[in-house]
């Protein structure tokens, strides 16, 4: 969850900038999820695709490598995708 209301080393409680106002809703903790699976997309074409850096200039060809780092990652997927 993003909000950070954790007990520190010394014992004090941390301030969260998200009160309860925003976390009380069943969407917020949906979009959490959701968010942390995008991430993950994001952090598999870093680690193992070409999006830490980029290699092409222009948008079309920076998009076409974008693309082809999500078609890699659907490949990786599908075994998980057939046995489930």
């Amino acid at each position: 969850m993003a909000s950070n209301d954790a007990v520190t080393k010394t014992g004090k409680r941390r301030r969260s900038a998200i009160d309860g106002r925003t976390t009380r809703h069943p969407g917020y903790r949906m979009s959490q999820t959701r968010r942390a699976m995008i991430e993950c997309i994001f952090g598999w074409g870093k680690q193992h695709g070409t999006m830490r850096r980029t290699k092409h200039r222009g948008i079309a060809r920076v998009g076409a490598d974008f693309l082809l780092n999500l078609i890699g990652y659907n490949l990786i997927r599908i075994p998980k995708l057939v046995s489930a």
